[in-house]
């Protein structure tokens, strides 16, 4: 098998290299791989850090609210919130005005979390070597993106 690569113009569009997807996914794979020695230490996962972030900014939200804001479905949602639920870390109860809705609210556990997880951010800019400002703008910059593909 040969690792030359072609010199055919007409791939140019093909080559990797000149992807836009690859980068987002490596960085993807990569920035979730540089949070998990951070969130060994609490004992989460990526998804599950997710969840606490909204969860510590809103309080309560129902399980359609959680899979609207990660662009996740409840499928995938579902289980996850079960997992932490039988570590005592949320509550999930049928909402009172419409048993249709989920409401999912941090327990104590869950809530004790936070003040533990607030030096992730800036443990985060320190691995990424960026200042505050240079984050804010490459999150705008990515915010931006992810509303014209939504």
């Amino acid at each position: 098998m040969s690792t030359i690569p072609t010199s055919n113009p007409a791939n140019s569009l093909l080559k990797l290299t000149n992807q836009l997807c690859f980068p987002f996914y490596a960085i993807s794979r990569q920035l979730t791989k540089a949070y998990q020695p951070l969130l060994q230490e609490l004992g989460l996962t990526y998804p599950q850090y997710l969840v606490f972030l909204l969860l510590w900014e809103y309080g309560r939200l129902t399980v359609k609210e959680l899979g609207e804001k990660l662009l996740l479905d409840s499928g995938t949602l579902t289980p996850l919130l079960k997992r932490m639920e039988q570590k005592q870390w949320l509550s999930r109860c049928r909402a009172p005005h419409d048993e249709r809705l989920v409401v999912v609210e941090l327990l104590p556990a869950g809530r004790a979390l936070e003040a533990q997880a607030r030096c992730i951010p800036t443990q985060m800019l320190e691995k990424l070597h960026m200042s505050p400002a240079q984050a804010g703008a490459l999150r705008a910059q990515l915010i931006h993106l992810l509303a014209q593909l939504a």
